[in-house]
């Protein structure tokens, strides 16, 4: 059997429907619970402070999903054939605040900026069950 060549694009979120987003993150699972907020919760916040429809609609917030001409956006959506298929949240670090709060890893032995704007971090892939 021959292997079979899938069109796979990868799309700005803020080019994706917030409905093709959520068929991404889903019902259930690890990635349905925390909308990719992990790394986006304020000092002090905790997952159990708001409910999932709250972390889906700061996600929609950040992605603005559904609006193409956005300056804006906080990842991208993969279509496999059409399909939205994957997700991966990339923006500058400074985004991901839980990212500057961690006081001892990853900065162990650098001496960097950690509100230097110029660099990005990837924080979280996201597979559609199925795919």
């Amino acid at each position: 059997m021959a292997d079979e060549l899938l069109d796979v694009v990868c799309r700005p979120a803020n080019e994706a429907s917030c409905d093709d987003l959520q068929a991404v993150f889903g019902e259930r699972g690890d990635a349905a619970t925390c909308q990719c907020q992990r790394f986006k919760l304020q000092p002090g916040e905790a997952f159990r402070s708001f409910p999932r429809q709250e972390r889906a609609m700061r996600l929609r917030r950040q992605t603005d999903c559904g609006h193409p001409k956005s300056g804006t956006t906080s990842g991208l959506v993969a279509y496999v054939d059409g399909e939205p298929a994957g997700w991966c949240a990339v923006e500058p670090r400074t985004s991901y605040t839980g990212l500057l709060r961690v006081y001892r890893v990853p900065w162990d032995g650098r001496d960097e900026d950690k509100t230097d704007d110029s660099v990005w971090a990837v924080t979280c892939f996201v597979t559609r069950s199925g795919y």
